[in-house]
């Protein structure tokens, strides 16, 4: 499975949703952008406390809802005298029952655009069933872009300010698209120039970075040049595939309305072939895209808890006299407190309210890359890492581990506290968060005109060199004020003073970016 950036952010807005979300979570995207393929991933990693009901046919009334809930949690009742009042008293005994077990239950609804206006108020006083110090039930709504305009009825307003995270799932990139078509090569042991840079381009004209579109593009494509006795693919090839497959709406109308025709057609094939991977690949996958630099996780957001002062982050313990249990056992171990220690040891400013999570961080540069993984693989990230050690359902600690000693057999933490790894690994639960800076672009300059992953990067880099954080609302647009410090980076180092990234100006900033990654390095080690 191909995890872009974008959809590594849905993720976390999902994960969100299961481990911090007392409300509701939105994941939206045009049709095949990949939303189900983000619902069947989330549900393969699944930690074992949680139970999801997954409602797939959005088109309910309001007891069929509920019907389908209880059905999908297992929960029996009368199907002929079922009515709310009875559905609904059943729902609170279980969630309460499954909340004294120590177990969280999860409602995913796909396709909630269709959901009528009833039902969603229906599910929102579903958030009503609560203890007094949580919410018994999370759900996640995914759907098209109308549940956006739905969303902001009125009528639903309610359940609008409840909603804790949203994400918006864009198409693939032109880059992206180009490294999705070479993956799926890879993972069938294809060959890796079958589709040459003309192709490449074409695909995505076509395709509009569309996943399921992009899909049937290349298998037609792959079909024609067998049949032929053609080894590379070009251009020409690509437009007689689309005319095969694109031909059958008007051609007045639109290249949207066109595609839209194509999307239920390829939707079962689509469903299939996402399914047949295992939970174990999917995992897999994911760890080794979280530990590469240039695929990001920017998405996942810290707890909502009072952030520590300045004098409590100096107040940690900084001796080896307590056992690590005891040690992290500590309410000031918080994610907040470690995100702060993160972006300390990176050499940035720390905000003066001391408030920071890893949306914010965006607009400075850095990324916020976390998962599951193996001990393994986060010696392998070469970078301080934040760990998660939970001791209940409601206390979870986090330590920024800040380097390695004795043989990578010692863990040293913030102020060089250093514990054995084998006293560390009894309490760690495998979660990690990393900060991380962009990748150095492979571009020979930089678009002033267009918003892109490449200016995320250049914001960070002009960040290093002025020693500012400027916090922005748009970080991948290209504005006045990028243009005016790269003028003040220009006159430093005597190139012509014109705002704009051009080839020289970019060879100097990516000398800076290697001299950063060179001293990041040197931190963990």
């Amino acid at each position: 499975m191909y995890m872009s950036a974008r959809h590594q952010e849905g993720l976390a807005h999902l994960l969100y949703g299961m481990d911090f979300g007392g409300g509701f979570v939105a994941l939206t995207g045009e049709v095949g952008t990949g939303k189900t393929t983000l619902c069947h991933c989330l549900l393969q990693q699944l930690p074992k406390n949680i139970d999801v009901a997954l409602i797939l046919n959005s088109k309910l009334n309001v007891l069929e809802l509920l019907a389908t809930l209880c059905d999908e949690l297992a929960i029996n009742y009368d199907k002929h005298q079922a009515s709310l009042k009875i559905l609904i008293d059943l729902l609170n005994h279980y969630l309460l029952a499954a909340h004294a077990k120590g177990r969280r239950t999860v409602l995913l609804i796909d396709e909630a655009q269709n959901l009528s206006l009833d039902v969603l108020e229906q599910i929102r006083l579903l958030t009503n069933l609560e203890t007094s110090k949580t919410k018994l039930l999370r759900i996640i709504l995914v759907g098209q872009p109308e549940l956006k305009d739905l969303l902001q009825k009125k009528e639903l307003r309610q359940l609008n300010q409840r909603i804790t995270a949203r994400y918006h799932l864009q198409p693939l990139s032109k880059q992206e698209t180009r490294a999705y078509i070479r993956h799926r090569l890879r993972v069938s042991q294809g060959h890796q120039d079958i589709f040459n840079e003309s192709a490449l381009r074409k695909i995505y004209q076509l395709s509009a970075g569309i996943p399921r579109l992009i899909n049937i593009l290349c298998d037609r494509a792959l079909l024609g040049a067998y049949s032929t006795n053609v080894t590379v693919i070009n251009s020409a090839i690509i437009e007689l595939a689309a005319k095969e497959v694109l031909t059958k709406a008007d051609k007045k109308l639109s290249v949207f309305n066109v595609f839209l025709g194509l999307f239920f057609m390829v939707s079962i094939l689509t469903s299939l072939y996402f399914s047949s991977y295992k939970q174990t690949d999917i995992k897999q996958v994911l760890l080794t895209l979280a530990a590469k630099p240039f695929d990001l996780l920017p998405a996942f957001k810290s707890e909502e808890k009072p952030l520590p002062s300045a004098e409590k982050i100096k107040h940690i313990p900084t001796t080896n006299t307590l056992h690590f249990d005891e040690w992290i056992n500590n309410p000031l171990f918080s994610l907040d407190t470690a995100l702060l220690m993160s972006l300390k040891s990176w050499g940035k400013t720390i905000p003066e309210n001391h408030k920071v999570d890893c949306q914010t961080l965006e607009s400075t540069g850095l990324r916020c890359v976390m998962g599951e993984a193996t001990w393994k693989t986060i010696l392998a990230l070469k970078q301080p890492v934040i760990l998660e050690f939970p001791f209940s359902e409601t206390k979870k600690y986090h330590a920024l581990v800040t380097g390695f000693g004795q043989n990578q057999s010692v863990i040293y933490f913030s102020d060089k506290i250093s514990y054995p790894v084998a006293d560390v690994l009894k309490y760690w639960n495998g979660y990690y968060l990393t900060l991380i800076a962009p990748p150095i672009p492979d571009v020979k300059w930089i678009a002033s005109q267009q918003p892109s992953d490449n200016v995320v990067w250049l914001r960070y880099i002009l960040n290093t060199f002025d020693g500012k954080s400027v916090t922005v609302d748009k970080p991948r647009a290209y504005d006045n004020a990028l243009s005016e410090r790269i003028k003040i980076f220009q006159h430093q180092h005597h190139l012509k003073e014109d705002g704009k990234v051009g080839a020289k100006t970019l060879d100097h900033l990516k000398d800076l970016a290697r001299a950063v990654e060179f001293s990041q390095l040197e931190i963990i080690n």
